[in-house]
């Protein structure tokens, strides 16, 4: 039995970009090219047609985030808020650049699963689409955590409530007031950029065990995705940058 391919749409003012995210994403047997736009309010749209017209049903978006008339981070709250209103929707990857990180983490905080630079190579490109269609909200966790430490000085660093940076379960913020010491340890190696293996080998765990804590705290927290767990962390000042 055939597995239907990943259906991916794009989004970006630049044509030329999309017609070539369009020839990559389609030299891949797995991967089809179902819609595009040229700004978020095109996409939203498309991607909201009623049943039954001829609309694009895109399993990921591809999201640039400096366009006219919406950008790609109210684009992608946008569709969030669909999620939240119990609509299925597309995960979305920003494509971004170093200059305007503070784009990128206000995208991933509205609901992004993942970011991705737009120089990234080809096949940095396709792994990245595969991952997020998987579940796995991080393309590279270390490169997130890069990402955030970036922007840090525009987030709360819980200085200014005392809190300490390397200690979760003291942290007084009401999303992870429920959190067992255990998941607050996996929470913060989670902000570190750990993978799921890497924290196994660090508190001497099953990488199974880590996955479940990892969904239990993402049930507790109230967060999509580990993105939104990352970002929580540095909101509560679980960690910091460094």
């Amino acid at each position: 039995m055939s597995v239907p391919p990943i259906r991916v749409f794009l989004v970006d003012d630049q044509q030329m970009v999309r017609a070539g995210f369009r020839m990559l994403v389609e030299s891949q047997d797995d991967l089809t090219v179902v819609g595009e736009a040229g700004d978020g309010e095109e996409a939203l749209r498309l991607l909201a047609a009623p049943t039954g017209a001829d609309r694009p049903v895109a399993d990921v978006v591809l999201m640039d985030v400096r366009m006219p008339r919406l950008d790609g981070v109210e684009a992608t709250r946008a569709l969030a808020a669909r999620a939240d209103a119990g609509a299925p929707v597309p995960r979305v990857i920003v494509l971004t650049t170093f200059d305007l990180d503070e784009y990128a983490f206000a995208a991933l905080k509205a609901g992004a699963s993942a970011f991705l630079l737009k120089d990234a190579t080809p096949p940095d490109l396709l792994e990245a689409v595969r991952r997020v269609h998987a579940g796995d909200a991080v393309v590279a966790p270390s490169t997130t955590r890069r990402l955030l430490d970036h922007v840090a000085a525009t987030l709360p660093d819980g200085s200014d409530r005392g809190v300490p940076s390397s200690a979760a379960s003291h942290v007084p913020h009401p999303r992870l007031a429920t959190l067992t010491e255990r998941e607050a340890e996996v929470l913060e190696l989670v902000a570190r950029g750990l993978s799921n293996g890497e924290i196994a080998a660090e508190l001497v765990l099953g990488e199974a065990t880590v996955k479940t804590h990892v969904g239990r705290l993402l049930a507790k927290t109230g967060s999509r995705d580990r993105v939104q767990l990352v970002v929580l962390a540095y909101e509560a000042g679980v960690v910091g940058p460094g």
